[in-house]
Formats: structure tokens, C-alpha cells, sequence
């Protein structure tokens, strides 16, 4: 079947102002693949999509301005498809999954979600997943953009490891926003209002099994819907999520980033890569990178040590002086923003940025050298329409205390 995707237009990146050219056409081909949802999202108007984890990504809607309100006020549903369920069975898993992992998965209780890191030997971020802990030797990892799978198969096979490693037939959808807990209430039930912050619970829902977690990528109140057997039933799901949705006005989105920056969640590729470790983007907490455990995992020398040399490099939230910069949904930040502290070569860079729109303020993430990470700190930051000022702020931008997902 062949689709052209909608084009749009975005800044150039050279340092010419004016200079805009379109955005390339992006064609369906078979070596990319679709979300399950895929023909349901693009029924309801999807305009804009990325590619992630090999799939074509709903990126928003034609309005990421209106799709962050809808998010605030309202209930939004989300494409998420693209996240893959690693699924890590056997009598093995439970201790070749914490050998993948920073944080000390004997406190992760089935029935359980955790964030985690996949570390690699040097300490670098290899994804940051959710952890879902489905039994006592079965876990789901949903994962960001990268290709844990084949990293995780070849561990086993080089170490001898007695599990099983597979993409599970599962896709998630996630509803958000404020009105989600209604949304879920009427199509699960009253025992969906029971399931606790980055906890899960299974349902069934007209012949459908629903893994059902409260988490989420928008700092706001919201659920992941997990769905078995997603080649099977995935339009059915999304058409009774739909249903249970209008009478609350559910809008479709893609991913908020607006919200996300705000929340100061990071976004894998931009803010995080292989060549970052969890130290020096603000995990350096002991329930994250936890060195006191007694299990070995992968890169807990190298992190062990760069804790205690200290790193050298901080992320750090940002304030853009000048006009806005845009959503980051629409294409406004094709690559990295340098940073200048005065004359002389780039000191670091804005990972992520945006205009907030109910702070009304251009704010962002990012990476710079320790000495210069304190609040108050004002640098140059070099953007596709010139140069702006940037000022080191407190991070989160919004809700630090992330009381607004608890509720």
C-alpha cells in the first residue's frame, strides 16, 4: 500500500535567518514498520511523523499548541505502537534483567513498573526504558529508540544465560491528561481507579487482555494500555478507547514535548545517548544508579568510578531569551543547539528546547561543563535564527515534586 505522509516546512540550520526549505517527503515502505494503530492514528488526521524504533511515529495532529491544551484540560490518546515489548522470560530473568540494569530490581515487586537505564560497560545510556515486572521471572522492557533486543540476545548468548528473549506480540496506547482516570474508569471498571503510581494491573475488556500501568510521557495524570495479541486486536482496542473517550472530548496527539521539557523528562537521541551515563544528565540517586547493591550489573565499575572522580558535565534546565522557538513537534530543532560561554569554541549544547506556552518562556535542556551549571549562570546559545541568551534555571521547569501524575 502506498501513502504519502503530509510535508510541512521547517528552519534550515545553517545560519541564515530566512532560510527555510521543505520538509523532505516521507514514503511508506515495507523495511519500516507500522504501528498497529497505525491506520486509526492517520484516520484521525495524524500530519507529521518521525521515525522510532524502525516505525513510523505519530508525531501530532496539524495543532501541537492545541494537542499540549487538550493534554492540560482535558484526556488525549496516543499512538505509542512504536515502543517494543522486550520480553525477558525463563529461570534466568529475573537475574540477567538486573544484570542490565543500574537499579536494584530486588525491590520491584511483580505487578510493579520501574524507569530504568540499560547501561553499557563504559557506563553510557544504551535506552531508558519502563520496566514492567509481569512476574516473578517475566519482564516487559518498553523501549525507547535503540535496538536493545539484539544487545540483550547477544548477552545471553555469550554468558550462557537459561531466558528467552522475544518482541511480544504487545502494543502500547497511552490516554493522558486529566480526565484519563474517568476515561479508564468507564471501560475497565472501578478496580482500574486502584492501580497506584507506576503500578499495573491486567484486565479483559470485550474478549481483549490489557496490561494497564499508571505511567506515562507527559508528566501529567495518565495510564499505558498494553494490549495482548496487538496484531490481532489493536484496532478494536483503539476504536473502544475512542468510544469510552468522547464523551470527555478525547483529541488524539503525539508525544507532548512541550510538556515533557517542561517536566524535564528526557527524550532518548537528544538528551541521552550512548555517549552520556546516568550521572551527568541528574540520576546520580541511589535508588537509580545503585552502587550499594550487591548484584553486579553492566557498567557499575565505570559509574562507580565516575562518581567517585565526579563528573564533568551537567544537564541543566535553560532559559532562551527572544522570540519563540516552537513546539520541537514541528520540526523546529532539527539538531542541537551550540552553547558559548563568550568568545571561543562551543562549551556544550541545548539538547532539547521549546516555547512554553503557559510559562510563555523558550526553555530547554542542556548539557554544560560543571563550573558552568550553577543557577544564575548566563551563556550564549546559538539558534537557527541567531544568537540568544541562555540562563542555567532550576529543572523541572513545572511540578518538580511530579505531584500531578500521584493524584
Amino acid at each position: 500500500m502506498t501513502d504519502m505522509l503530509k510535508t510541512a516546512a521547517w528552519p534550515d540550520i545553517s545560519r541564515e535567518p530566512s532560510a527555510v526549505v521543505d520538509r523532505p517527503a516521507v514514503m511508506l515502505y515495507t523495511r519500516l514498520r507500522k504501528s498497529p494503530y497505525f491506520w486509526k492514528s492517520r484516520a484521525c488526521g495524524a500530519a507529521s511523523y518521525s521515525v522510532y524504533n524502525h516505525t513510523y511515529h505519530p508525531r501530532h495532529y496539524g495543532d501541537p499548541v492545541g494537542e499540549y491544551w487538550a493534554l492540560l484540560d482535558g484526556v488525549t490518546i496516543w499512538d505509542v505502537g512504536v515502543e517494543r515489548q522486550l520480553e525477558i522470560s525463563g529461570p534466568d530473568a529475573f537475574d540477567f534483567t538486573n544484570m542490565l540494569v543500574p537499579r536494584d530490581l530486588t525491590k520491584c515487586d511483580v505487578g510493579k513498573c520501574k524507569y530504568v537505564f540499560i547501561t553499557a560497560p563504559d557506563g553510557g545510556i544504551i535506552n531508558d526504558p519502563v520496566l514492567l515486572r509481569l512476574e516473578q521471572n517475566r519482564f516487559w522492557l518498553s523501549l525507547a529508540d535503540s535496538d536493545v533486543g539484539l544487545w540483550a540476545m547477544g548477552l545471553a548468548h555469550a554468558g550462557g544465560w537459561n531466558v528467552h528473549i522475544a518482541e511480544a506480540d504487545v502494543a502500547p496506547l497511552q490516554v493522558q491528561g486529566p480526565r484519563s482516570k474517568e476515561v479508564l474508569h468507564d471501560l475497565f471498571g472501578d478496580a482500574v481507579l486502584d492501580v497506584p503510581y507506576y503500578g499495573l494491573h491486567e484486565f479483559t475488556v470485550d474478549g481483549m487482555r490489557v496490561v494497564v500501568s499508571r505511567t506515562g510521557y507527559s508528566g501529567e495524570i495518565g495510564y499505558e494500555l498494553y494490549l495482548r495479541d496487538a496484531s490481532r486486536d489493536a484496532e478494536r482496542l483503539w476504536d473502544a478507547v475512542w468510544q469510552a473517550g468522547q464523551p470527555y472530548d478525547m483529541r488524539p496527539i503525539g508525544p507532548c514535548h512541550m510538556r515533557r521539557i517542561e517536566a524535564g523528562m528526557l527524550a532518548y537521541g537528544c538528551d541521552i545517548t550512548l555517549g552520556t551515563n546516568p550521572l551527568e544528565v541528574g540520576y546520580d540517586y541511589r535508588w537509580m544508579v545503585d552502587l550499594d547493591q550487591e548484584a553486579d550489573f553492566i557498567g557499575k565499575a565505570a559509574l562507580a568510578q565516575a562518581r567517585a572522580d565526579g563528573v564533568s558535565r551537567l544537564m541543566v534546565g535553560m532559559e532562551i531569551s527572544g522570540e519563540p522557538l516552537g513546539t520541537y513537534n514541528d520540526g523546529s530543532m532539527i539538531e542541537p543547539f551550540e552553547v558559548y560561554d563568550g568568545a571561543g569554541p562551543p562549551v556544550g549544547r541545548v539538547t532539547s528546547a521549546c516555547r512554553s506556552p503557559r510559562l510563555e518562556r523558550n526553555i530547554g535542556l542542556a548539557m554544560v561543563p560543571v563550573g558552568l551549571s550553577e543557577l544564575g549562570t548566563t551563556l550564549q546559545v546559538r539558534t537557527p535564527t541567531g544568537v540568544r541568551e541562555g540562563t542555567v534555571v532550576e529543572k523541572p521547569f513545572i511540578d518538580p515534586r511530579k505531584e500531578t501524575p500521584k493524584r
